[in-house]
């Protein structure tokens, strides 16, 4: 008999690799197949919580952004402390691959291949088709179950799951610099700078931030017309970083979920290929982690509750079996009411916005019940900076969003 894995998780960024560690340490037989060389663009920002949540070691951080500036477009500056007292910054190349590496520890195989096709074997067994890295050759895996963790415009998400291209996005393009041996006036390697100014980009923002010895310095438009490159060299001109260029690179970022993550069987999906980020600043990686973790909990037991109610009508049915199998907290009333009503699904990538005119209790990361429209001068820190935080803002409030949504 052919051997069936209990998941394949196709993608091996941070959404991937924590699903596919969490898997095998609960003594799952797991295959993570990604790319061999692929490296993300992205500025590489993880909020505290992403470090406390996932053991992620103070090695892997190049720098420690304590503070960020907002620039606006009359050019007022406006500084503001870190909530935690730091935003750690990674390398992708070199932060993804020790994902990869705890997983394969924790007992997952890795392979290096390029995803083809999601399948059905003759006798209804799931199948994943790639190209292998090492020669070329086709293979073709069974498995029980799919993550589809290949980021934005996720193959698997096209071929599983309907509505998958129904999402906008962003493209993203960065210039990786070394840090100049003499700096610039005004330059600090502690602090991220973010523009909000319509020559540097008409809908999105351009960034500096630190990474150790190199920065990151970009920005994105979802205008096909806006030239992503000339407006990367006129921001290193403003803040006269001209050093070497180390590399440059660019990526689609979603900035909406999917109003679907899942075919309802043995498919799901998580990070950049659910559209999962925060939209406000495109922070993704707390996002991405953390539903890498929620998806796979129980991965046998949340397929056949799927299966067992594919719109998820009866919600206090359905959030009673997922508590039974292990799935709680605030992702979980996330995954209940975005099946119970498809549009839910916004809520744990657009908290920013879907929050934007709610008020925080008297424990939140805000000033007390102040709007979130506010200055951060007025309140402390606003939720614009929230996404520099992961989803701090979401715990406090969550609960009270989902009620009055539902």
């Amino acid at each position: 008999m052919k051997e069936i894995y209990d998941v394949v998780v196709v993608g091996g960024g941070p959404a991937g690799a924590t699903a596919a560690n969490d898997l095998a340490r609960q003594g799952h037989h797991v295959l993570l197949l990604d790319r061999a060389g692929r490296i993300k663009p992205c500025g590489g920002a993880i909020p505290p919580r992403a470090i406390q949540d996932f053991d992620i070691p103070d090695h892997l951080l190049v720098a420690k952004a304590r503070s960020a500036r907002m620039i606006a477009p009359s050019g007022t500056q406006v500084d503001i402390p870190i909530e935690g007292g730091f935003v750690g910054l990674v390398d992708r190349e070199v932060f993804d691959e020790w994902l990869r590496e705890r997983a394969a520890a924790s007992g997952a195989t890795r392979t290096d291949g390029k995803f083809t096709s999601v399948g059905i074997d003759t006798d209804g067994v799931r199948t994943v088709s790639f190209v292998a890295g090492e020669d070329g050759g086709k293979r073709t895996v069974r498995t029980r179950t799919v993550i589809g963790a290949d980021g934005a415009r996720s193959a698997v998400a096209q071929q599983t799951v309907p509505g998958a291209n129904d999402t906008k996005y962003v493209f993203a393009y960065h210039e990786i610099v070394k840090a100049p041996e003499v700096k610039p006036q005004g330059y600090d390697g502690t602090r991220c700078d973010v523009f909000y100014q319509g020559h540097l980009s008409p809908d999105f923002y351009g960034w500096v931030f630190p990474h150790g010895d190199t920065l990151s310095i970009g920005t994105g438009s979802a205008d096909k017309g806006f030239s992503l490159r000339h407006a990367t060299t006129s921001l290193r001109t403003a803040v006269g970083l001209h050093a070497q260029t180390v590399r440059r690179e660019g990526a689609p970022l979603p900035m909406k979920p999917l109003k679907c993550w899942d075919n309802g069987r043995d498919v799901v999906l998580a990070g950049d290929a659910a559209g999962v980020v925060a939209p406000s600043s495109g922070e993704g990686i707390y996002y991405a982690m953390e539903g890498g973790r929620l998806n796979p909990r129980k991965p046998q037991q949340v397929r056949h509750i799927l299966e067992e109610d594919f719109h998820m009508r009866q919600g206090l049915r359905a959030h009673q079996a997922l508590i039974h199998v292990g799935i709680e907290g605030e992702f979980l009333h996330v995954l209940v009411a975005a099946h119970r009503h498809k549009t839910l699904a916004t809520l744990v990538a657009r908290v920013p916005e879907v929050l934007h005119d709610a008020e925080y209790p008297e424990d939140a990361t805000m000033g007390a019940h102040e709007p979130l429209t506010r200055s951060s001068e007025q309140t402390g820190i606003t939720c614009r900076q929230v996404g520099m935080d992961g989803i701090r803002c979401q715990a406090a409030t969550f609960h009270r969003v989902v009620d009055t949504f539902t």
